[in-house]
């Protein structure tokens, strides 16, 4: 049989606060999703290297001014944080909190690739959420930044998860430690195995190597006394840059990993795999606490899924492939990949004057080391003040853009924003009915570049504005993404028509 070799990072792209579950042959990961809608993406493998999309947990999990970009702010940072993923006896759990809306959220479902979810509110953070699900029954939710506190909840037929047990307060579990630490432990991920319970925390130390690490507390007993161990301290020669967050899964035949993070400069949060082995009861990861980037594995060779797709918008139905994401909650009545055939039509429905606040960008992630995309816009729906195109969306973002201008005259601008605001940094007057644009995204190295191109007709390009220095921004708390976006500055009703999006990714 053929077996898989790991190399590391297996997803280059942003792909955070990853939680993996195994059942059966089959690896299930959650991550963060925050503003992106729909959200919590879940992806499924066979051996921890070749991931795919499966589905989500929700299309949009509130409906308030907030999250439709009608707030003048929007949820940028906030939204769905670090998700839990847990199964036990049929069903599928993913918590997480939400900072915008003071809630923690906690979903269950039969089918995790297809659904339906069922939802359930509780009152109040809980800060990077583990469930753990004990074999006696019982449930627990862990919780915390520096102070980890444990809190149980429902376990029955009726109700299982889905609200704190009845008469059940918070307990303080643990402190992290205080001298010398920049960042005091957060990111729990809760396990138990041969009679131990696991917590897995990071931490980030205030002197010495200045990068984030990765902690574990045992205990025989779940509220303790645990006793602590940095079991890994590394940054995969980059940057250095820690490789920390994540917990523990096991393979069919007995084999453990680690399913982690590492900051990755503007493509955002990579995840990264690592072996592990147990020594007296504590698993060590790679060689002596030392993460390998490559690794020869049991698991069985895989076949590669695409993350981020070219798309020609050749749709039967009104649905988008698992790889969009909308910015925000999007306005279903305004957008349709059916009313023009071969073209995905953004219609404005309100007036804005910042691509941050346009209402149904559509977004992918983007990929390192390098990958460009490119798209046809035909501009004959658009109205007087209107401006589409393509972004690099972070909140130090890069556009090129078609503008409606008087009695159906066009300029292309290429726009960058910062903390001093929006400049147009070059205008150019365009005539025709449809333009291409291009955008080209260098990781390479921490290089975090973008170069904006148009075109008209897509063979010859010409370079616009200036190369955008992309930064990671917790503004956004997310890595940079392409984007499509239309929207009004004076008067709403006009649409713009995107023949494609076509990527392509640098290996």
């Amino acid at each position: 049989m053929n077996t898989a070799r790991i190399s590391n990072p297996v997803i280059w792209a942003d792909v955070p606060d990853v939680d993996v579950i195994r059942v059966g042959p089959v690896f299930y990961m959650v991550s963060t999703s925050m503003h992106s809608m729909p959200g919590c993406p879940i992806m499924k493998s066979v051996n921890l290297k070749d991931w795919e999309l499966a589905g989500y947990v929700y299309d949009t999990f509130e409906d308030n001014k907030a999250h439709r970009l009608e707030d003048g702010k929007g949820i940028y940072g906030r939204g769905s944080w670090a998700a839990s993923l847990r199964y036990k006896n049929g069903t599928y759990y993913v918590c997480f909190s939400s900072n915008d809306m003071d809630q923690f959220y906690i979903y269950q479902t039969r089918d995790i690739e297809h659904g339906p979810w069922e939802r359930s509110v509780i009152p109040g953070l809980y800060h990077d959420p583990a469930l753990l699900l004990d074999e006696d029954g019982r449930n627990y939710v862990i919780y915390g930044n520096g102070d980890i506190r444990i809190r149980e909840l429902t376990a029955d037929l009726t109700a299982d998860l889905t609200a704190v047990k009845p008469g059940v307060t918070d307990q303080l579990l643990l402190e992290g430690e205080r001298q010398g630490i920049m960042l005091r432990m957060e990111g729990c991920h809760a396990h138990k195995r041969d009679g131990y319970y696991y917590l897995f925390f990071i931490e980030w130390p205030g002197d010495g190597n200045m990068r984030r690490r990765q902690l574990c507390y045992r205990s025989r007993e779940l509220t303790g006394p645990y006793e602590r161990r940095v079991i890994l301290d590394d940054h995969l020669g980059y940057q250095n840059n820690g490789v920390a967050q994540g917990g523990l899964v096991d393979t069919p035949d007995g084999d453990w990993y680690a399913v982690l993070f590492q900051d990755h400069g503007a493509v955002g949060r990579i995840p990264c795999v690592f072996p592990v082995s147990w020594e007296d009861g504590w698993p060590v990861i790679g060689e002596g606490g030392k993460a390998p980037l490559t690794f020869e594995t049991r698991l069985p060779a895989g076949e590669s899924k695409p993350l981020v797709i070219s798309d020609e918008f050749e749709y039967t139905e009104n649905r988008l492939a698992l790889q969009w994401q909308w910015n925000h909650n999007p306005d279903n009545g305004l957008w349709s990949v059916t009313e023009r055939t071969g073209c995905l039509r953004l219609r404005t429905g309100r007036i804005t004057d910042d691509v941050l606040l346009a209402r149904n960008t559509l977004t992918q992630r983007t990929e390192g080391p390098a990958c460009s995309a490119e798209t046809l816009l035909y501009l004959g729906g658009m109205n007087e003040g209107d401006r589409a195109g393509m972004v690099a969306l972070q909140y130090e973002y890069g556009t090129v853009e078609a503008v409606a201008g008087e009695q159906g005259q066009f300029t292309v601008n290429m726009c960058a924003r910062s903390d001093d605001g929006v400049e147009v940094v070059e205008s150019i007057p365009f005539t025709g009915g449809h333009i291409c644009f291009r955008i080209e995204f260098n990781f390479k190295d921490g290089v975090d570049e973008a170069r904006f191109f148009y075109s008209g007709g897509g063979e010859v390009w010409h370079p616009i504005g200036q190369t955008l220095h992309m930064k990671y921004s917790l503004n956004h708390f997310m890595g940079y993404r392409i984007g499509l976006f239309n929207y009004a500055t004076r008067q709403p009703g006009g649409y713009a028509d995107f023949e494609y999006c076509r990527y392509h990714r640098e290996d």
